[in-house]
């Protein structure tokens, strides 16, 4: 409550936007400041800062009105004539004119960066490198402040760091509101899909759920969370699944048991194991443990060249002739030459040996990925599970048997034997989508030939194709050409499809071209993101700001593109979303001009 004034003064209440320069006493009531003064007067004064000092003249309007002043002024009408009929006191145009006068830059730019061209100009160049520096990029709000001062954009635009941060704050909003209002309009008239899922976690910034489309990288679920548990999962992917028209078929990811307790009790659906991780238990495994090895007995080599090398220099200075021997003790028998000799031909051959071992150790281990796929690289034919297992299988017992022979702890043995234990469901992966192909395919009521076509050639072609998108452009070329010598003879004359319309051949593909991706023999894409995070989070010192990590999945999801120029949203949606920057623009006024700008030298 306000102090109480003397019974026999009147009270006024002056709001006042400054301290007033006598010293009145005067005490603290939340925001407002509430000052006694001897004659009963009572001053309520409110603490302003920038967002407070709302100007009169908008600056668009501004920009017009003074436009339009140097219109009439060229038709020969005076400041106050012109003042008067745009209905702007003299003094304010006198004003405007010096303050374009005085900025130190060069009339020319002036002239555009104050007209609405430029203003637009500017307003675009501000918000876009907000959203590409700070959003898309790594950079911070000093560095926008450094950018715009560097460029000279100081002179129109406030380029302190209150100033940027409000500007931020605004995009990041706008963000935020766009991705989900256009999530909604996009679900409304998704097309119904069948959906494959990798899932992870991640502790960058706090413990954070991941879920993402493997085959649009599309990011369904990035949230933090309190819990990993089976529960928390269903609940999270229950609120980002909601309203969108698609069925999940499988899930990848690793052997957590959370995951895979969500993946069978609430989503009811396959489970394929990430290949990544059985491939990274073995390399803790033998591969490790071995380099170990490998590395002391390089260093054991190289010092027993050394001390080989010594005694040969010995010899070859004293002309072959034992040296004669001093006085005192008399020193321990040399080795012998031949003896040297001898034990760094050993330890070379330990060296060699335990460097072909590690090396067919990473030879396994590269097979198995190499096994480990829907159709042979090398003929193009469709494989089952059970021959791929057996090949897996044989790579797992030859990395254990170098294991055993070299010794290594049952540590390491135990983590070979939790790799093994995948394999199963490796075959039962490969079972599953032959399973959900052959069911696909029958559903479109062709004709023997062509469904054989299907079967034996459109979909291994495209599926080569996919993994040759994984490689090099050298080693992705023979996977290429194999993918032409399957589908090209199909459209020719006499082939399965020739009898097929452009437009039946066309969507045939399509879906050989869907069909194709639904093995998922890994999570990678959730593993590169969580890489990412990881390195926003130690440029951002934390990502525990909720508004922040939505910007981030929001930029990801409707912002970047592959060079196809499609962005996640627009493959998972099956339809273009709005350009997010052009919200952005709508939706975030223009920066506020500098107080003070730099001005020219008077003199």
């Amino acid at each position: 409550m306000p102090p109480q004034t003397m019974s026999d003064s009147t009270a006024v209440r002056v709001e006042t936007g400054k301290l007033p320069r006598h010293p009145w006493p005067s005490r603290v009531q939340g925001e407002w400041l509430w000052k006694e003064v001897a004659v009963g007067t009572v001053i309520q004064d409110k603490q302003r800062g920038n967002e407070d000092r709302n100007q009169r003249w908008d600056r668009v309007e501004r920009v017009e009105l003074f436009a339009q002043y140097g219109d009439l002024q060229a038709q020969g009408l005076s400041l106050r004539q012109a003042a008067k009929a745009l209905d702007v006191p003299r003094s304010t145009l006198q004003a405007w004119r010096a303050y374009q006068d005085s900025l130190d830059e060069h009339p020319a730019v002036v002239a555009f960066f104050h007209s609405a061209p430029g203003l637009a100009f500017l307003h675009r160049l501000v918000l876009g490198i907000h959203l590409v520096c700070t959003e898309v990029g790594a950079c911070g709000i000093r560095l926008v402040c450094l950018l715009v001062t560097l460029a000279g954009l100081d002179r129109f635009v406030a380029a302190s760091y209150g100033a940027q941060q409000q500007v931020n704050r605004q995009v990041e909003e706008a963000i935020v509101a766009y991705r989900r209002e256009e999530s909604t309009r996009l679900a409304k008239d998704m097309p119904a899909k069948d959906l494959t899922l990798a899932q992870d976690e991640t502790f960058t910034g706090g413990l954070c759920l991941v879920a993402m489309d493997p085959k649009s990288n599309y990011i369904l679920l990035e949230q933090a969370a309190q819990a990993r548990d089976h529960d928390t999962w269903h609940a999270l992917m229950e609120q980002a699944l909601s309203g969108l028209n698609c069925h999940i078929i499988q899930s990848t990811s690793d052997e957590a048991p959370a995951l895979l307790a969500y993946v069978e009790h609430h989503l009811g659906a396959h489970h394929s194991p990430d290949l990544f991780h059985v491939q990274h238990e073995l390399v803790k495994a033998v591969s490790g443990p071995m380099a170990t090895k490998q590395r002391a007995a390089g260093k054991a080599a190289t010092e027993a060249h050394k001390r080989l090398e010594q005694v040969q220099g010995q010899l070859q200075s004293a002309g072959g002739e034992p040296q004669k021997r001093g006085s005192g003790r008399p020193p321990k028998d040399p080795a012998s030459l031949e003896q040297l000799e001898q034990e760094a031909e050993v330890a070379r051959q330990e060296h060699q040996r335990l460097s072909e071992q590690r090396e067919q150790v990473a030879q396994s281990i590269r097979a198995i990925g190499h096994a480990y796929h829907f159709v042979d690289l090398e003929r193009g034919v469709r494989r089952n599970g059970k021959l791929i297992a057996a090949d897996i299988q044989e790579q797992i017992d030859t990395v254990r048997t170098v294991a055993q022979h070299e010794g290594l702890s049952q540590t390491c043995l135990e983590r070979i034997e939790k790799a093994e234990r995948v394999l199963p469901k490796m075959q039962a992966t490969i079972e599953f989508v032959s399973g959900y192909v052959r069911q696909q395919v029958s559903q479109l009521n062709l004709t023997p030939p062509v469904s054989y076509a299907l079967h034996a050639h459109l979909i291994p072609s495209f599926y080569l194709d996919r993994v040759a998108q994984t490689r090099t452009a050298y080693a992705g070329e023979p996977l290429r050409e194999l993918a032409e010598r399957l589908r090209t003879p199909l459209c020719e004359p006499g082939g399965a499809l020739a009898e097929l319309s452009e437009a039946e051949q066309s969507a045939l593909q399509q879906q050989a071209k869907e069909l194709a991706e639904v093995f998922q023999r890994s999570s990678s894409n959730v593993e590169g993101r969580n890489g990412y995070l990881s390195l926003r989070n130690h440029q951002l010192r934390g990502l525990d700001h909720p508004r922040k990590r939505e910007c981030l999945t929001a930029v990801h999801n409707f912002l970047l593109t592959r060079p196809d120029g499609t962005t996640a949203a627009e493959r998972f949606f099956g339809q273009k979303p709005r350009a997010m920057f052009a919200v952005i623009l709508e939706s975030v006024e223009i920066p506020p001009a500098p107080l003070s700008p730099p001005r020219r030298a008077v003199g």
